[in-house]
């Protein structure tokens, strides 16, 4: 099963567990704007610009807002039953490119909106997905970073993902590192390096 299968799977499990009011790690949203988004995303496109371009907000915003009085299961059964038949995501390769690391970051920012999260245990198939997407992203993620920054796995594998001047180790298990990579300070990451050089690094923005 492909990585964006999995999560969403995973991901539909978690929400129904969990109160749509229950905070997230995307600052402002709770459960339920976040599936809300989700939701626009695959099955709104042409409302979902806001995601991206900062002068569409409004439309997406919108459209989220429709989900207000939509029950909380009937919104979980959609996100599990998957983008609509017309949908490009239903392409198993777009699925995995546009929604892999997507819903993977997701699920955690509604698994570790509350105190008391633990990361889930390594899993040998996800997590060789999930560094093939560090190793990939994080060139695009870390581009802010005024110093070189270096991924490693506990596994010993690693990759350069920014050169510069000054040099940043980020160790951490891959979906850790993603989660940092995205702009998660809930990521159990360590950063090494010269004390100059890791305040720098941490001074940069990081994500999208």
């Amino acid at each position: 099963m492909s990585l964006a299968r999995a999560e969403r799977a995973a991901l539909s499990d978690t929400l129904e567990k969990t109160d749509a009011g229950q905070p997230t790690l995307c600052a402002g949203w709770t459960a339920h704007d976040l599936l809300a988004h989700l939701l626009v995303r695959e099955r709104q496109p042409w409302a979902s610009g806001g995601i991206a371009i900062p002068l569409l907000a409004p439309l997406t915003e919108q459209a989220m807002r429709g989900y207000v009085d939509t029950p909380w299961q009937q919104m979980v059964d959609e996100l599990r039953s998957g983008p609509p038949a017309w949908s490009p995501y239903r392409i198993n390769r777009v699925d995995e490119a546009a929604n892999g690391a997507e819903l993977f970051v997701h699920h955690e920012d509604v698994r570790r909106g509350l105190p008391g999260w633990e990361p889930r245990e390594s899993d040998e198939t996800r997590d060789a997905v999930l560094w093939s997407l560090v190793r990939r992203s994080g060139r695009w993620l870390y581009r802010r970073s005024p110093v070189g920054v270096v991924v490693r796995r506990p596994a010993g594998e690693q990759a350069v993902v920014k050169t510069g001047t000054g040099l940043v180790t980020i160790d951490g298990e891959p979906g850790e590192i993603l989660l940092h990579a995205f702009g998660r300070e809930a990521a159990r990451v360590d950063l090494r390096g010269e004390p100059t050089d890791v305040a720098a690094f941490e001074a940069a923005p990081r994500g999208a």
